[in-house]
């Protein structure tokens, strides 16, 4: 079996028995990223040097059998919205193309001081904006499974790094649906955890009381993995749960449910129009395996869902609006080198001018499109229409998820409408775009965890994603249900590239066929 189709728990044995060693498997993925990465520009800056001298420290520790953690030596990649020490932190954004942090992200540094080898900074969206990853300075990033179509976003870079094996896991973070949405549309695992379970100190805020950093990885096992690695308590971040939590492990395969399961299925979710039938369809079928399997299956409403959307769209670009203001020109980041041709009377003064001509430069259509909305909904005469409605519904929207949670243990159903869509379809359409959060914003409005898992694919190939939510701080409930599920099915992780019939090159998409 190739090094790049080894599972996490499959990488530290081989390490912790020396049949492999971590400059080889650190090799093997770097040649998986020259491989691919050309064509899926999935990483933005290629660390080969460093990671290259990281895995031969971590080689030297095994051989001297002090490994800081059964995962040390194994590589990663990281969304470029994190910050990392010496190595650039761009956002995906022409104003921070040239910022190089001086400290590292809590997660970085807990993935580095557990002895992990970063292999690069992931592609996304501009400033985590987006849906498709189509808005970076770094151009484009394509979905493996078809290069005509994205990868969702605004981790798109994590998620194809993953599906295209150039990484055995990454990080990644969701705002409103920036992992999961990304993780169905490649055919990955991807989870967002409960709100303040993993520090986002070193984090480049989007909007403060909906950003999550979470992963992505090619199954649920791996996924504990990694969230054992990432959560806990950081004094660093005032919005850091103080939690006790314990490693999850799922090393011995789950042949019945972990405990008595009431699956929730929300109404709303299946009757939505959108919702593509073959979707539909994979999805019911993961609800007959569940009640096969004894779970009992519980039909509810979460009446206020279709208030999710709007809702989001007024509090994350306010938020947005806020932690953006902070870019002007004048501390960091870009700064307008033209020179106004406007004399003294026109208004504005030489300050102002900078500060406007650096910020029109600097940030691209969508981002400044959020900035202006957010702007808007938070001024005067607007904030109580707005602003002060949205977070009204919000906590309706968390009520009915608390009412859900009182009759169940875990909410299923889809994770987008349909599959991965053409690039372009959507970029000058940003309402269409916005409606394929319609199944994720929930969770980041009620700040509870979600995991997205593929559960089949359609006619075209393309593949499906399955939601699972819980109520917060029941993420190793939720890892459970999904390793269960994934056990029961005897799932394989799917990479297109294992199988050449599955690879469609750039204009030969499936949509068409």
């Amino acid at each position: 079996m190739e090094i790049t189709s080894l599972s996490l728990s499959e990488l530290s044995s081989r390490l912790s028995d020396r049949s492999l060693s971590s400059r080889e498997i650190t090799s093997a993925y770097l040649q998986r990223i020259d491989l691919e990465n050309p064509s899926i520009s999935a990483i933005c800056h290629i660390l080969t040097e460093s990671a290259l001298l990281a895995a031969d420290q971590s080689d030297e520790r095994w051989t001297r059998g002090i490994p800081r953690s059964m995962f040390d030596g194994i590589p990663f990649a990281i969304k470029d919205i994190l910050c990392t020490k010496g190595i650039p932190t761009t956002c995906g954004s022409r104003y921070l193309e040239k910022f190089i942090p001086p400290y590292n992200a809590t997660v970085v540094e807990k993935l580095l001081g557990a002895g992990l080898v970063m292999l690069g900074k992931a592609n996304l969206d501009e400033f985590a904006m987006g849906g498709s990853t189509e808005t970076s300075i770094f151009g484009v990033t394509r979905n493996p499974w078809d290069l005509a179509r994205t990868p969702g976003g605004s981790s798109g870079g994590s998620a194809a790094a993953v599906a295209a094996r150039m990484a055995p896991f990454s990080i990644g973070t969701d705002t409103g649906g920036s992992i999961r949405q990304p993780a169905a549309y490649c055919g990955v695992c991807g989870i967002k955890p409960t709100y303040g379970r993993v520090s986002r100190y070193g984090l480049v805020a989007f909007a403060s009381s909906l950003d999550s950093v979470g992963a992505f990885a090619n199954s649920a096992a791996d996924l504990g993995s990694v969230y054992s690695l990432i959560a806990g308590h950081d004094p660093l971040d005032s919005t850091s749960i103080n939690h006790p939590s314990s490693p999850i492990s799922f090393s011995n395969p789950i042949a019945t449910l972990p405990f008595p399961l009431r699956v929730g299925i929300v109404r709303e979710h299946l009757d939505h129009e959108g919702l593509d039938e073959e979707v539909r369809k994979s999805i019911l079928q993961a609800i007959d395996l569940m009640k096969s399997a004894g779970a009992e299956i519980v039909e509810l409403s979460l009446p206020h869902s279709h208030y999710g959307v709007p809702t989001y769209y007024i509090i994350a670009p306010s938020e947005a609006s806020s932690n953006l203001s902070r870019y002007d020109g004048a501390h960091y980041g870009h700064r307008s080198s033209h020179i106004s041709n406007r004399n003294a009377s026109e208004a504005a003064s030489p300050l102002i001018d900078m500060y406007c001509r650096s910020r029109s430069e600097g940030f691209g259509p969508e981002v400044k499109r959020r900035i202006m909305l957010g702007t808007y909904t938070l001024s005067s005469g607007y904030y109580d229409a707005y602003y002060l409605k949205a977070l009204r519904v919000r906590r309706l929207i968390r009520r009915d998820y608390d009412e859900a949670f009182s009759k169940v243990d875990v909410l299923l159903g889809p994770t987008t409408p349909g599959p991965a869509f053409p690039l372009g379809a959507k970029i000058d359409d940003p309402v269409q775009m916005y409606l394929e959060d319609w199944y994720t914003v929930g969770a980041n409005l009620a700040g509870i965890p979600a995991i997205s898992i593929p559960c089949g694919k359609m006619q075209s190939g393309l593949p499906i994603g399955m939601q699972l939510q819980t109520p917060p701080l029941a993420e190793e409930k939720l890892l459970q249900v999904a390793h269960w599920y994934q056990t029961t099915i005897d799932y394989k992780p799917m990479h297109p590239s294992d199988d050449p019939s599955n690879r469609f090159e750039l204009g030969e998409g499936k949509g068409s066929r």
